[in-house]
């Protein structure tokens, strides 16, 4: 007799659905009732790049352990995307539970004996109930989400408000939902009692964390920030976070007096004018930033350059894609690192930020922002599709109204009435690398200066003198250092063990859940997360104080083991790179696999 995946609250549901057909809404429905039945979850839409009607998939992880991280394997899966059907039957996992539209038969040839088979003829009831074609196609999704809603034995009044929620401002939308909802529950119910032995019932295990995606948070950061200006280029899948940006400014920066708007969004010609826009404001005295992908980003290194030499703040949201090239547009990847590190020609650094939630994306663009002025040099922040476009748990934002912006050294009208001695645009008085700039406006004749990309003295005078360019560009690297103690630190658990993990971004949580497998397989290691380059001390104690370190990236070259070994001049050989390049998030399983192949 075969034998059926048994679970409560920690298995994998996969929706095969084709691109447009309105399917990721109802899935996103489907992983929101997990949440609010309180029970941690973790979503991924996997879509194409192209045009409407291709497959697109949608994976679901139910983790009663807060397991948020990718896993491998699919333990049920609602197939309604006749392109993919032989793909996706044979991918189940054994014991696992095949859900299907039986309007139509099976082809003959998809015979399993190892596994459950659900057919429910959602096409049939949509034509029975709707006449209106585009209603039958979206409702043909939420009849599916109504029958899961009973195989997984779930509180069908969570599904309920969650429709009452969503359609608030359209209230005569409500009704029809939940009618359709019941259609897939009620034909489950009479059709499949006691068929599926998954089960997501009630938990209290998701305390005060909310589901948000990582471009949504990075947009509202920005307001919080006090960015006024955003130029862009629309890219996948970057655009979210200016569209977030724009929302959340129709909503906190409109003059409720004049109904006139304080900000500026100007969607440029391309990646090279839009960063052009953002170094123009900020030179300006305006917060501005910009948001991209990597073919922006390598578009983006001239100015980059430009900005790191001229000293302007530049705040820049890389929301990394597989490449190189278009490459995958809707992958994810962490392949911009050391594109981003040393971005444009000659010698360049830049401080980089690793966010690995939506909180951290709403903190970093904060933190990034005055990290720029207060360096006085460009920030990018290194997000990727997988957190950016994707419905994440996270802890929700925090912000105290008595926070100040750091907008660094920057003299006013009484700061440059007040000095007596000749101020120089880049003179070094501090000892900390950083020079005083100013505004243009702050003061009629005092604060003027020339800003160039070419080589320049300590006043801004243009100058070919090798050894003032050399004094100037080892200044850059007075301040580098000082960017070291002031970027986010690594979070390190240190215990002596004689393996170590790195880890960054969202390869966070299969890397966290990877060490559990280690630990079963007696494999005991310490971890640090990196979240800023450049790196601090804290980094480079901790790899030079084990004598095995694993670097988890998900990139094909090992770009963050290439800017340890470069930055720290550590042994490239105390460094083993695991390495994820098919465009899916890293998976807890692969890591550890990975590691016990050298290990063992």
């Amino acid at each position: 007799m075969m034998s059926k995946i048994k679970a409560t609250n920690d298995f994998v549901v996969l929706f095969a659905n084709i691109n447009g057909s309105g399917s990721a809404s109802a899935n996103n429905l489907f992983a929101k009732a997990v949440f609010n039945l309180g029970v941690p979850v973790s979503a991924k839409n996997i879509f194409p790049s192209n045009i409407q009607g291709l497959p697109t998939w949608f994976e679901v992880r139910v983790s009663e352990k807060g397991y948020l991280g990718r896993r491998e394997g699919y333990d049920f899966m609602v197939a309604t995307n006749g392109q993919t059907l032989d793909k996706d039957y044979n991918e189940l996992a054994t014991g696992g539970y095949f859900f299907y539209d039986s309007s139509r038969l099976l082809p003959e040839h998809l015979k399993r004996n190892d596994i459950t088979e659900i057919g429910i003829p959602l096409t049939k009831i949509c034509n029975e109930n709707y006449t209106n074609p585009r209603l039958r196609q979206i409702f043909k999704n939420i009849i599916y989400i109504g029958a899961l809603a009973y195989l997984f034995d779930m509180d069908f009044s969570v599904f309920e408000n969650s429709i009452k929620i969503q359609f608030a401002k359209k209230a005569k939308l409500i009704e029809p939902n939940i009618n359709a909802l019941r259609l897939g529950y009620d034909y489950a119910k009479e059709y499949y009692s006691n068929t599926c032995e998954l089960n997501i019932h009630r938990r209290d295990l998701v305390g005060d964390k909310i589901m948000v995606e990582g471009n949504a948070a990075t947009g509202l950061g920005a307001v919080f920030a006090g960015v006024t200006v955003a130029g862009w280029y629309p890219i996948t899948p970057s655009t979210s976070v200016i569209e977030a940006f724009e929302k959340y400014c129709h909503k906190f920066r409109v003059d409720e007096k004049s109904g006139k708007n304080k900000f500026a969004i100007v969607q440029a010609e391309d990646e090279l004018a839009a960063i052009g826009i953002v170094i123009g404001a900020a030179w300006n005295g305006a917060r501005s930033f910009t948001a991209t992908s990597g073919p922006g980003l390598s578009l983006m290194s001239e100015f980059l350059g430009l900005a790191y030499f001229a000293e302007v703040p530049v705040f820049l949201v890389d929301i990394q894609r597989s490449g190189p090239s278009t490459g995958m547009p809707t992958r994810t990847q962490q392949s911009d690192v050391l594109p981003g590190a040393y971005a444009s020609h000659g010698d360049t650094k830049h401080v980089l930020l690793f966010p690995n939630s939506p909180k951290e994306c709403f903190d970093m663009t904060v933190e990034g922002m005055d990290l720029s002025e207060r360096l006085q040099t460009p920030v990018i922040m290194m997000s990727d599709l997988d957190l950016g476009m994707n419905t994440h748990m996270s802890e929700p934002f925090e912000w105290d109204d008595n926070y100040q912006w750091d907008r660094g050294k920057v003299l006013d009208y009484e700061g440059l009435e007040a000095k007596k001695e000749r101020w120089g645009r880049y003179l070094d008085v501090d000892g900390d690398g950083i020079p005083y700039r100013t505004i243009p406006g702050a003061h009629p004749t005092k604060g003027a200066f020339f800003t160039r990309g070419s080589s320049h003295d300590e006043y801004a005078i243009y100058t070919e003198d090798g050894k003032i360019y050399e004094k100037g560009m080892i200044r850059l690297l007075k301040k580098w250092d000082t960017a070291k103690t002031l970027v986010p630190q690594a979070i390190i658990n240190d215990s002596h063990n004689v393996i170590g993990l790195i880890y960054f971004g969202t390869s966070s949580f299969a890397a966290k859940e990877a060490e559990d497998i280690l630990n079963s397989h007696d494999v005991p290691t310490d971890e640090m997360r990196i979240r800023a380059f450049p790196f601090g001390k804290e980094v480079e104690d901790f790899v030079k104080s084990h004598k095995t370190i694993f670097v988890v990236e998900q990139n094909r070259d090992a770009q963050m083991k290439s800017l340890l070994v470069n930055e720290l001049q550590v042994d490239p050989n105390v460094l083993n790179a695991v390495l994820n390049i098919d465009g899916m998030p890293i998976t807890a399983q692969f890591i550890a696999d990975e590691i016990l192949k050298v290990i063992k």
